[in-house]
């Protein structure tokens, strides 16, 4: 059967804070609400590293300069930068996740318009598979991304989940930062720039929100939304719950999947200065794939594009045997206030990842059946269990004070994780542990916990040396420890105990000149960083195997237009990468090294122009270079360009968009090889819809709309994951072909 086993997929309960808060919520809401009125500012509040402008905390003033309020272009565009940036930026507002992207998608989907993004395309149908993203070449993990400030990320390396976390459907506005930023950027992995994502803000007025969208391959998702309002009885305060389910088969083989999400959000103004912001999200997904998914030219022939799972329990392939379960909270606490002049804010924070998976051995076929905890000779199937569990916790310290020349912003960051890591080898034909070599546990491939401590403090001074020109220097320090007790080693499967210690101090330098109401430039140069990941501890003497972190000189110039009917922005970068880790030997000779390193560089522009009408026209496109040092070739898995075309309409309830997104020719290898270069692909999305404000006495609100995603139906390459094996085992994953999904919301 293709559907979720009932054993399997268990209905999640939700945390108790949130019952406890719904519970509030339905208690002290006001009963009045107001039809919103369409948005005449960008609905994203980005920090000020995003956005360069002096008012850090001040969120309705940092709201402000972001766009030119009431601008036409600036309620239209899909992406565009702001006039106080220092770096390349690309600010996506909320009315275009809602209106421009199916509810169905993940972050990575909603990335995807901005220029220099590649990938994130989902092989199981959008939102219903994780995808990765790359950002001017750089992949998941060499890139920071956050969400209302907080950076996350896994803990044996800061990749992403997309998944996860925060589906669009509760994302209130992005800004990708295509640089390491000032001082006050945060992040392990800021060198390759930020995806920052932001909640959604609490409105102002009552409302009670079913929503519900259907599509293709039985796909259903289903929640609703209570806004708060103002609260009279509690002083002035406002909150927000969502709750979702989302179920589907899938496009591809019994890859059927089931997630629930709940949010909620709480803000309280104990005064015009004093305030206090509580939120917590909690997902959980229970997913049937192989664990390490794609699908071989020669499984292509014989099932088609859309192979994976099948429903043979000899195979290693079948879907009883590959599902994992994930989930995760990301919870904090902020308070915000002025103190003897400077504007304080403290973030107080907390978030957990858990990935329970089971799976077959090779999805590929390159590893027979056949187990040792079976006979001699047996073709029983081989599998695996895997665990990666976290906790981060973490605290984030913020102080702006107005000075004579100019603005003074000084703060701290400190974290600590700790994670739980585990490989069982199973026997899935006789139910039981499957043993291996006698060097360790027999059935434990790696038992392994790791933690991290870490604090960046940072300074920076926005100078104000002419009316218009701002100069920011900045400073920023960091130490990262990490530990690593293991009873088996990953690699090795020997016991290991390691720590090392990584420092550096990082300046940074902004400026930006507006030479007018509409036009502004802006130059960065800034060093960027990133800490090597836990898999160099995998050897057998990690005294001997002890990389230095990867670093980065990063150069950026930049033009930015702002007018009542076009939105334009261009930049160039030019970006030294330099101690790019590699590895020699193999075994217990396994060492970890830096070796020679990668230059970035290239150009990117977006403009919007509003044509009148309701019609708009938007443009994004970039030419990306990530040659190695010592090849001059072009590294594996940068796009060579990126572009988006896009047609978009919005006037008196009516909305809709066509959208191209096309991704340049790559290489899933080092070195160019012919046999693994992946040509440009294609994707173009329509979304249309129509909304009655006011509807009736009880219904304020109607939103109906249709999306379809490959309107072409054109199934592309995606990826090559090449096997040690043999070519003919390397994974290959495609485009899936065309879908639909039909949305409708109300307002009550």
């Amino acid at each position: 059967m293709k559907n979720c086993d009932s054993k399997m997929i268990k209905r999640s309960r939700m945390h108790l804070h949130v019952v406890l808060a719904l519970t509030a919520l339905g208690s002290q809401a006001s009963s009045s609400w107001a039809a919103e009125a369409e948005p005449a500012v960008v609905a994203a509040i980005p920090t000020a590293a995003a956005t360069g402008d002096n008012t850090a905390l001040d969120a309705e003033a940092i709201k402000a300069r972001v766009v030119i309020s009431g601008n036409a272009v600036a309620n239209r565009a899909p992406v565009q930068s702001s006039l106080k940036a220092t770096q390349p930026q690309s600010i996506i507002t909320a009315t275009f996740i809602e209106q421009s992207v199916t509810p169905l998608a993940d972050y990575n989907a909603v990335s995807r318009i901005a220029p220099s993004v590649g990938a994130g395309v989902s092989p199981n149908g959008p939102g219903l598979a994780e995808t990765k993203v790359t950002l001017r070449g750089f992949q998941d993990g060499e890139y920071n991304m956050t969400y209302d400030g907080i950076p996350f990320g896994d803990t044996n390396d800061p990749t992403h989940h997309s998944t996860s976390y925060f589906p669009a459907r509760i994302i209130g506005g992005m800004v990708i930062e295509r640089g390491p930023g000032n001082a006050g950027n945060l992040g392990q992995a800021t060198f390759g720039g930020s995806v920052n994502l932001y909640s959604k803000e609490l409105s102002a007025d009552f409302a009670f929100s079913p929503y519900a969208t259907y599509g293709t391959w039985n796909t259903l998702m289903k929640g609703f939304q209570i806004d708060s309002g103002h609260i009279s009885n509690w002083g002035d305060a406002n909150m927000m719950f969502n709750a979702s389910r989302l179920s589907t088969d899938g496009y591809l083989t019994y890859n059927a999947v089931s997630e629930e999400n709940y949010q909620f959000k709480l803000k309280k103004n104990f005064s015009d200065t004093t305030s206090l912001t509580v939120f917590s999200t909690y997902n959980t997904i229970t997913s049937y794939t192989p664990d390490k998914a794609g699908v071989t030219l020669s499984q292509v022939a014989q099932f088609g594009k859309n192979y994976s799972l099948n429903n043979d329990p000899a195979s290693q392939n079948y879907w009883g045997y590959n599902f994992n379960h994930k989930t995760t909270d990301f919870d904090y606490i902020k308070l915000e206030s002025d103190i003897l002049g400077w504007k304080i804010s403290n973030q107080l924070y907390t978030y957990a990842y858990t990935n329970d998976t089971y799976s077959g051995q090779d999805a590929s076929g390159a590893t027979a059946n056949g187990t040792k905890a079976g006979a001699k000779g047996n073709t029983n199937v081989p599998g695996y269990n895997k665990l990666n569990a976290y906790r981060v916790k973490g605290d984030i310290l913020r102080a702006d004070k107005e000075v004579a020349l100019g603005w003074l912003r000084t703060g701290l960051w400190y974290e600590v994780s700790n994670s739980n890591r585990h490989t069982y080898d199973l026997d899935w034909t006789l139910g039981k542990p499957n043993p291996k070599e006698a060097s360790a546990p027999l059935n434990v491939s790696y038992e392994q916990r790791s933690s991290w401590k870490q604090y960046q403090p940072f300074v920076e001074f926005e100078w104000l040396a002419m009316p218009d020109l701002r100069i920011t220097p900045g400073l920023k320090y960091l130490h990262f420890t990490r530990e690593v007790d293991a009873a088996v080693n990953q690699g090795t499967r020997i016991p290991t105990q390691a720590s090392e210690t990584y420092t550096s101090t990082l300046p940074f330098l902004t400026a930006n000149y507006q030479f007018d109401s509409k036009n502004a430039a802006y130059a960065q140069y800034a060093k960027g960083f990133l800490v090597p990941a836990l898999s160099v501890f995998y050897v057998n003497n990690p005294g001997l195997s002890a990389p230095q972190p990867q670093t980065s000189s990063n150069y950026q110039l930049g033009w930015v237009h702002q007018s009542s009917n076009l939105a334009l922005d261009a930049d160039m970068y030019y970006i030294d990468f330099n101690n790019k880790l590699a590895s020699s030997g193999s075994g217990n000779d396994l060492v970890y090294f830096n070796q020679g390193g990668v230059v970035y560089k290239g150009v990117e522009a977006a403009a919007t122009y509003y044509l009148g009408q309701g019609v708009s026209i938007h443009w994004n496109g970039s030419l990306n270079s990530a040659k190695s040092k010592s090849t001059q070739l072009q590294i594996a898995k940068v796009p060579a360009s990126t572009t988006a075309l896009g047609l978009l309409y919005k006037l008196n309830g009516v909305f809709s968009s066509l959208i191209l997104k096309r991704v340049g020719e790559q290489y899933a290898q080092d070195g160019e090889p012919a046999a693994y270069k992946i040509s440009s692909y294609n994707t173009v999305d329509l979304t249309a819809g129509y909304q009655w404000r006011q509807a009736g006495a009880v219904v304020k609100n109607v939103k109906l709309q249709i999306g379809v995603n490959n309107l072409l139906n054109k199934q592309d390459v995606l990826s090559i994951s090449a096997s040690s094996k043999g070519s003919q085992f390397d994974q290959y994953t495609f485009a899936p072909p065309r879908s639909w999904n039909l949305s409708l919301s109300l307002d009550f």
